[in-house]
């Protein structure tokens, strides 16, 4: 991004501040131009333990982190997925060099999925983290071929099956020889992150590491 560009965006961001005060995540409540959290919610934020090299999650699901992201999806606040993927962007910045000349891939939702609740959750995230990195985004790279049951109502085993060739590659010349970074709003068992790094290493990828903004286990 040219100098001249990153001074126009933080230019919008300020006076998009000035005409919608920030506010917090989970609660609403005013908050600091910089802040995600009031003071309050941000005392039950839990930050996750060291995960394996290929895999980064910002904070632990609970709390203010999972009211937020409840908020986004079900609440239709896609407004949340600004300050939740800065989080996350927060979180990977330590990793900063070896993400360069990544492409980034959201997991999908399903068409009816998505038309029910009007956007990607995982999508928006992906975009903010994407912009403040620098790197290339690939929104429709992956595609779930099929609607699944909500992963949060089944038990590990239910949940491998249920994603099992859920996904395909939809753009597989985006991934292709390239080192992909995969984004999600949470990740439970890890199942659906597997099923989707499994289908871009087969389409061609070389290399694929996950972000989320939240793990449950």
């Amino acid at each position: 991004m040219s100098t001249a560009s990153s001074l126009l965006s933080v230019a919008l961001e300020i006076l998009g501040g000035l005409l919608a005060p920030p506010c917090c995540a989970a609660c609403d409540a005013p908050v600091g131009r910089l802040a995600a959290f009031c003071a309050t919610c941000a005392s039950t934020i839990e930050r996750p333990p060291e995960l394996d090299g290929d895999a980064t999650a910002a904070f632990v699901y609970g709390g203010a982190v999972a009211r937020a992201i409840i908020r986004l999806k079900y609440e239709r606040r896609p407004d949340l997925a600004r300050p939740l993927g800065d989080l996350l962007w927060r979180a990977l910045e330590p990793r900063r060099p070896d993400l360069r000349e990544v492409v980034i891939v959201p997991v999908p939702l399903h068409a009816a999925r998505l038309a029910e609740r009007g956007f990607n959750q995982s999508a928006l995230v992906a975009r903010r983290i994407a912009r403040q990195l620098g790197a290339s985004l690939a929104p429709l790279a992956l595609a779930r071929a099929r609607d699944t049951p909500r992963q949060a109502i089944l038990d590990r085993e239910a949940r491998l099956a249920n994603v099992a060739g859920a996904f395909r590659a939809r753009q597989p010349q985006l991934v292709r020889d390239r080192r992909v970074l995969l984004v999600d709003d949470v990740r439970t068992t890890g199942a659906t992150l597997e099923a989707c790094a499994r289908t871009l290493l087969e389409a061609g990828a070389r290399a694929v590491q996950t972000a989320v903004v939240a793990s449950a286990t």
